[in-house]
Formats: C-alpha cells, sequence, structure tokens
C-alpha cells in the first residue's frame, strides 16, 4: 500500500499551518531578527517576509491544486521545470526542515530542563513521532488543542504588555538597521512563515484539494501575519531595540517589565507547546516529502511504504526522526534557523518558478503570474542577504545533493 487517506478539511489545514507557524515566529525569531535590522527596520522586514511569504502562498496553493499529492515543491519541481529542479527542492526540503526539527527540539529541552535540553530534546520527537504515526488524524487533532492553548498565552502576553508593561509608541523608531539589516531580518523572519507549505505537503490528505488547499493555504498566512505584527509592536515597544535584540526569551521579558514574573513560568510553558505544535507539524512534513522522493527513487525505495491501518508514511517518519534524534544528541544546531531559511527560500524561488508556467487562471483577477515572479526574486534575494555562513551551508548542501543527484542520473 503506498497511497494515503484524504482526511482533512479547510479547518484542519488551517489549523496545521498555524501549528506550523507560530511557535518559531513569537518565540524564536523576534531576537536575532532585530539585532540584524535593529528596532526601526524590525517592523518594515516582518511586512517584507509576509509579502514575499503571500507571493509563495497563492504559488504554492496553485501547484497544491494542480498536483495534489505529497511532496510539496518536489513533485512541482519534477512536473514543471525536470527531475533535477524537483529534486534540489526537495533536497533542500529535507535537509534544512530537518535541521529545523533539531532546533526545535533542543527549545523544548532548552524550556523544559535547561540541564538536560538534549535527552528531553530526543523524548520530545519519539513522542510527536508517535503521535504522527497513528495518522493524519490524530495529527490535526493534537495541533488543534497545541493551538487553542498557544493563542490563549500569546493573547495574556499581549494584554499584560499593553497594561502594565510600559509601553511605549515611540520604542518603534528606536535607530535601526536598513538596506542589508532588513534584507536579512526579512530572511530569518521567513523562517517564521514557512509553516504554510505544511499544507501543500500533505495535500494527498485534503479532502476536495482544488477547493480546500487555495482556501487554507491565504487563511492559514494572514492569521499569522496579524499576530506577529501585533507581538512584533508590542515586545518592541515594551522592551525598545536593544533589550529585545539581546533577549533570549523575548515574550517572558515583557511580562517581567510588566511586574509579573510570576506569569513567566506560563509563558514559557506556552512556549513549549508552541514549539511542541512546529515540530509536530515539521516531522509529519518531512515524512510526506520523504515519501514522495522515495517513491521516484532519488531516497531508498524502502521509504514510500504506508501503513495499512494507520496509512501515515511509516518508514519515511521514524527515518526523519532517527536522524532529528542524531541531530539532537550529537550536532550543535545553533545556526539552524539561517541554514534552514536558505534552504528554504530556494526551496520556495523554485515553487514560484513552476507556477510561472502554468499560465493565467481563467477567471483570476489577481496577477498570479506578477506575485509568483515577485516571489521568485524576492526569494532569492533575501537569500543571499542571510547571515554568510548561512549562505555557504545552505547553497553548500543544495550543489553535493544536486552533483549526487546528477551522477546517480548519469549512472542509470
Amino acid at each position: 500500500m503506498d497511497q494515503l487517506a484524504r482526511r482533512l478539511g479547510v479547518p484542519d489545514a488551517v489549523v496545521i499551518g498555524l501549528g506550523s507557524m507560530l511557535g518559531a515566529g513569537v518565540f524564536v525569531v523576534f531576537a536575532p531578527a532585530t539585532a540584524a535590522a535593529g528596532g526601526a527596520g524590525l517592523l518594515p522586514a516582518l511586512v517584507l517576509a509576509g509579502v514575499i511569504a503571500f507571493c509563495n502562498a497563492t504559488s504554492s496553493a496553485r501547484l497544491a491544486a494542480r498536483y495534489p499529492e505529497s511532496g510539496g515543491t518536489y513533485v512541482y519541481g519534477r512536473e514543471r521545470l525536470g527531475p533535477l529542479a524537483g529534486f534540489v527542492a526537495g533536497w533542500g526540503f529535507v535537509v534544512g526542515k530537518t535541521a529545523s526539527c533539531a532546533a526545535m527540539a533542543l527549545t523544548i529541552g532548552a524550556y523544559l530542563w535547561p540541564g538536560q535540553a538534549r535527552p528531553v530534546a530526543a523524548a520530545a520527537v519519539l513522542a510527536v513521532t508517535a503521535v504522527n504515526l497513528r495518522g493524519i488524524g490524530r495529527t490535526a487533532t493534537a495541533t488543534k488543542a497545541l493551538v487553542a492553548v498557544v493563542l490563549a498565552v500569546l493573547a495574556l502576553v499581549a494584554v499584560v504588555g499593553i497594561v502594565g508593561g510600559d509601553f511605549a509608541l515611540g520604542r518603534l523608531g528606536d535607530p535601526g538597521g536598513s538596506g542589508r539589516g532588513v534584507l536579512t531580518a526579512a530572511g530569518l523572519l521567513f523562517f517564521a512563515f514557512a509553516g504554510y507549505a505544511r499544507i501543500a505537503t500533505l495535500g494527498e490528505e485534503v479532502r476536495d484539494p482544488q477547493r480546500t488547499i487555495p482556501r487554507a493555504v491565504p487563511l492559514a498566512l494572514g492569521t499569522v501575519l496579524a499576530i506577529y505584527l501585533v507581538l512584533a509592536v508590542i515586545t518592541l515597544g515594551v522592551l525598545g531595540a536593544d533589550r529585545l535584540a539581546g533577549s533570549a526569551a523575548p515574550l517572558v521579558d515583557v511580562v517581567t517589565a510588566a511586574g509579573l514574573p510570576g506569569l513567566a513560568w506560563v509563558v514559557r510553558a506556552g512556549a513549549t507547546i508552541a514549539v511542541t505544535g512546529v515540530l509536530l507539524s515539521l516531522v509529519a512534513g518531512v515524512g510526506r516529502t520523504t515519501l514522495a522522493m522515495a517513491r521516484r527513487r532519488d531516497l531508498p525505495g524502502a521509504l514510500a511504504a504506508v501503513h495499512p491501518v494507520h496509512q501515515v508514511p511509516h518508514r519515511a517518519e521514524l527515518a526523519v526522526a532517527a536522524v532529528v534524534i542524531l541531530v539532537v544528541l550529537l550536532g550543535d544546531v545553533r545556526d539552524a534557523i539561517g541554514f534552514s531559511s536558505c534552504t528554504v527560500l530556494v526551496y520556495y524561488a523554485i515553487t514560484n518558478a513552476a507556477a510561472l508556467t502554468l499560465g493565467l487562471d481563467p477567471g483570476r483577477r489577481l496577477p498570479v503570474q506578477v506575485l509568483a515572479g515577485l516571489g521568485l526574486v524576492g526569494c532569492l534575494l533575501l537569500a543571499v542577504n542571510l547571515p554568510l555562513a548561512s549562505v555557504l551551508a545552505g547553497f553548500g548542501v543544495l550543489a553535493v545533493g544536486a552533483v549526487w543527484h546528477l551522477v546517480r542520473q548519469r549512472s542509470r
């Protein structure tokens, strides 16, 4: 058995998208983005990242409706641009998102038990893999519960920050970076939006994909962008640029600045739950792309199996979990955000290039081809403006994968 069951409707798909984005954006990215762009550059960088993400989302939704199967841009690239483009997209996604999984798991360990972060992170990977192996329905149900808790915690932080956090709009204009600094920050912030791709990678498990995917992707992205903008304004208005840039836990610092340090544990618990939701959907998404690549023998064919009862790619997900645990226990993933952003931006550049080949959609008023072109240029621009180490590592890994693929093709 190698086909997945269609069980997800629009609400389920939107929730999975929310769960994929909220934890990474709010609890991880604001501080390094502020350090790159300064206070005055944070909000423009966030808007720029959101606009490029919207372009990507439009292209992803069009392609996913046309090719409703697991694999996302790996499939679209193969079908529209050729095997090499598809392989580079799939390879970049699997490698980059595996690093993201390790980073998210270590974040859970750091919040729950700082002295034993790695063992706790490994246990978290095992736990979310066990949930995913029970079926996509269980994944969606668990994600709904996690998202509800996270939204409640974020609302608490917002209210506390405005009411008692010495909030000042003047801090939004604190001197900050410009030019390359804003582009670098936007590239880092893009990491926080990339979760909507999970909806596309689950395309084979969505009911009525031609209707569901084009609705779910912009709904999830728009909701998250609104939440990010509100919380960015509040954290910057309460902490100021310097304090936010140096903060390891910005939302914890917001409630502390409001004179309510006792709420810090609530925010830390919310962060743990949010990041668990991200990890849950990340492992599911990487597993589906691994399945798609294994079906076409770009990865070992044994990974193409689908469980006969739970109808999930169980071998692919177990393989992904094993690699993530290895990275968690042995590797240093402090630069995972930049590395993941680089590879995923290239992934979406290929998405937009593939969408350009679709032509115009009958009856659509939006200039979808213009959006795809803007998304393509924007992704490449943000990718090359990331920190140099991230750019070298990201493009180096993509180049190694491409050479390996070409050698295998030639040997066949």
